[in-house]
C-alpha cells in the first residue's frame, strides 16, 4: 500500500510445474520398447494441448500481481530499499522518548528556505517554555532532496522522504494535485511509523510550540488531533479537526484505521486527508474497530481559526486558517514577537502580564479570497 518502510523483498523464486515424463522416454533397459501405430498420429495433437496449457500459465502470471516480483529484480535495487529501512529505523532509534514516541513533521525545499517557516518552527522551541529539549524527538521528514540538504545543515534527525517521479520541491498550493499526493504520502508513511511500533506527535511546520503538549493529552486516546474549532467536548465528532497536529499510540487499533484513512482516498476522490477523515469518522468501521478518538482543546492547542486566548496556558498555535507561505512567515513572525514580550512581562515587572496579547492574524485574514500567483523560481510555498 504506497510507501513501505520495511524492507521490500522479491519472491525468492517460482515453482513451475513439470510434467512427469511420458513412458516412451523411460529406458531402464536397454532396448526400446515398440512404438503404439496411432502414436505419431496423436503427436500433433498433444503438441497444440502443450501449448495451450503453456500460453494459459503464460497469461495468468502477467495477469496476478501476487505472482510478480514488486520491482524490476536486480541486487541494486534491493540494497537501496534496505538501506533506507535501515536508515529510517536508525534514526526513529536515535530520536524516540523511553516510551518510543517521535515527535514529526514534514517539509519542502519551499518552506525550508532560509528565513522561512523552518527557521521560525526550530526558533519556536528555542524561545518557547522549556520546550527546546524536544528537537532532540523530531524528526524532519524531507519530501526533497533539497530540503534534506538543507536540514542535515540545521537539525540531526533529517529522513529524506522523496520520491522518485514526483517533485513536491515547488509550491504546493492548498487543494492542487501535487498537495493532495504531499498529504497522502504523509498519511500512508505515518502508517509505517506506527506499524514500526512508535507512538508519534505530528506537528505540522507552521505550528509554533511554546509550552509541552504532552500533559493535555487524554490517556484513554488512541488518536487525538487539534481542531478549527472546538465544541467544547473532546468526544464529540462534529468538532472540525485540523491534520495538522495529531498524536496517534501505536496499536492495533491505530495501524488498521490509518489504513482504512489512506484507502479512503479512493472513496472520496479529490479530497485531501483532513476532509476524508471528515467523512469517515461517523463510519460503523470506527465503532468496530474500538478506535478512541479525541479532540483536542483550541485552549492549549490554538491557531489563527480559533486562537487560544490565555498566554498561561497555550501550547501551540497554528498558523491555520490562511494559505501563501509569504502570509504564514510574516504572522508567525508577529506571533514570536508577541510570545517575546508575554515572556519578558516576567522579567520586567513593570510589564503586567495581562496587557500582552495576539496581534494576529494580519496578512492570514482574508488570505483565502485573495488571488495567488504561483512563485515558483523563488520557492514561496504554500500548505494550510
Amino acid at each position: 500500500m504506497g510507501l513501505e518502510t520495511g524492507t521490500n523483498t522479491a519472491v525468492a523464486g517460482h515453482q513451475h510445474d513439470t510434467p512427469p515424463p511420458s513412458e516412451s522416454t523411460h529406458h531402464h533397459h536397454h532396448f526400446f520398447l515398440p512404438l503404439p501405430s496411432n502414436f505419431l498420429l496423436q503427436t500433433p495433437k498433444l503438441v497444440i494441448i502443450f501449448a495451450l496449457v503453456a500460453f494459459s500459465c503464460l497469461l495468468l502470471y502477467q495477469s496476478s500481481p501476487s505472482l510478480r516480483f514488486p520491482f524490476n529484480y536486480n541486487s541494486s535495487g534491493i540494497n537501496s530499499s534496505e538501506n533506507k529501512a535501515d536508515e529510517l529505523k536508525s534514526i526513529l532509534k536515535r530520536a524516540a522518548t523511553s516510551n518510543n514516541t517521535i515527535i514529526l513533521t514534514t517539509l519542502n525545499d519551499a518552506w525550508v528556505e532560509p528565513n522561512s517557516m523552518f527557521d521560525l518552527f526550530l526558533e519556536s522551541f528555542k524561545i518557547g517554555n522549556q520546550t527546546q529539549r524536544f528537537l532532540k524527538h523530531l524528526v524532519v521528514l524531507a519530501m526533497d532532496q533539497k530540503a534534506y540538504t538543507r536540514c542535515l545543515k540545521l537539525h540531526p534527525h533529517c529522513y529524506n522522504l522523496s520520491t522518485e517521479g514526483m517533485d513536491f520541491s515547488e509550491e504546493a498550493y492548498f487543494m492542487a494535485a501535487d498537495y493532495l499526493k504531499m498529504m497522502w504520502r504523509r498519511i500512508d508513511f505515518l502508517r509505517s511509523i506506527l506499524d514500526l511500533g512508535y507512538n508519534f506527535l505530528f506537528t505540522d511546520a507552521d505550528i509554533m510550540w511554546f509550552r509541552d503538549p504532552f500533559p493535555h493529552f487524554h490517556e484513554d486516546g488512541d488518536f487525538q488531533i487539534a481542531c478549527d474549532y472546538f465544541r467544547g467536548n473532546p468526544f464529540d465528532l462534529n468538532n472540525l479537526p485540523n491534520g495538522g497536529f495529531t498524536y496517534v499510540k501505536s496499536n492495533i487499533k491505530t495501524i488498521q484505521f490509518y489504513k482504512y484513512w489512506f484507502e479512503s482516498r479512493l472513496t472520496y476522490p479529490g479530497l485531501h486527508d483532513q476532509d476524508v477523515f471528515n467523512k469517515i469518522k461517523f463510519d460503523p468501521f470506527i465503532r468496530d474497530n474500538g478506535l478512541q478518538i479525541r479532540f483536542l482543546d483550541t485552549m492549549f492547542f490554538g491557531g489563527f481559526c480559533e486562537p487560544s486566548r490565555d498566554f498561561d496556558k497555550v501550547c501551540t498555535m497554528h498558523a491555520n486558517c490562511c494559505v501563501g507561505l509569504e502570509n504564514k512567515v510574516h504572522d508567525l513572525g508577529i506571533m514570536l514577537q508577541d510570545w517575546r514580550k508575554y515572556m519578558q512581562s516576567f522579567v520586567n515587572q513593570t510589564t503586567k502580564v495581562h496587557t500582552v496579547s495576539w496581534t494576529v492574524p494580519q496578512s492570514c485574514r482574508g488570505s483565502f479570497n485573495r488571488p495567488r500567483v504561483a512563485k515558483k523560481k523563488d520557492h514561496q510555498g504554500s500548505k494550510s
